[in-house]
């Protein structure tokens, strides 16, 4: 898939075929976050590779938000050091933000979907994973193929209207 196809596809999915994603494009996704832009090149993020369906069933519980983990075939944990001061707290959020886009797309371009996830329980979260407990699970993205409908870019997207949202110059 073309780059700008793969954007125009990406849609949050959160129902998946039980068909198994390859370690190589699992990998490939994971390399697209590890490629992704970082403030200073920190890179002070760990993302933590979830296929084992038990992990997944529990992780889906630390989320109100979170119930579509159960059923997909991966998820990547991303986790963060607690930062230095907040200054770098707001830049690592968004790093994360940008690794998990690259991760998204990635995905989308292998016609694998995704849907992201908070985390809302910490000790939940560090307890399935083994994390520090000076770090944080920030965001989860769950991946599988889609149940519903296969990925292809959206001709008409829910969307606001984009002269709404577009300004030149000026407010």
């Amino acid at each position: 898939m073309e780059t700008w196809d793969a954007i125009r596809a990406r849609r949050n999915v959160r129902t998946y075929e039980d068909r198994a994603i390859t370690p190589n494009h699992l990998d490939r996704i994971l390399e697209a976050g590890w490629r992704s832009p970082s403030a200073s090149n920190r890179q002070h993020w760990d993302f933590v590779l979830v296929t084992e369906p038990g992990q997944l069933e529990e992780l889906s519980k630390v989320w109100t938000g979170a119930g579509h983990l159960a059923k997909a075939k991966a998820a990547i944990v991303l986790v963060l050091p607690e930062p230095e001061d907040e200054g770098y707290r707001t830049i690592d959020q968004y790093d994360l933000g940008q690794a998990t886009m690259a991760m998204m797309l990635a995905a989308a371009d292998l016609g694998i979907g995704s849907g992201h996830s908070a985390v809302g329980n910490q000790e939940a979260c560090r307890r399935i994973l083994g994390t520090p407990r000076d770090h944080i699970c920030a965001y989860m993205v769950a991946f599988g193929y889609p149940a519903d409908r296969a990925l292809k870019p959206i001709a008409k997207p829910n969307r606001r209207p984009f002269p709404e949202v577009v300004h030149r110059g000026h407010w």
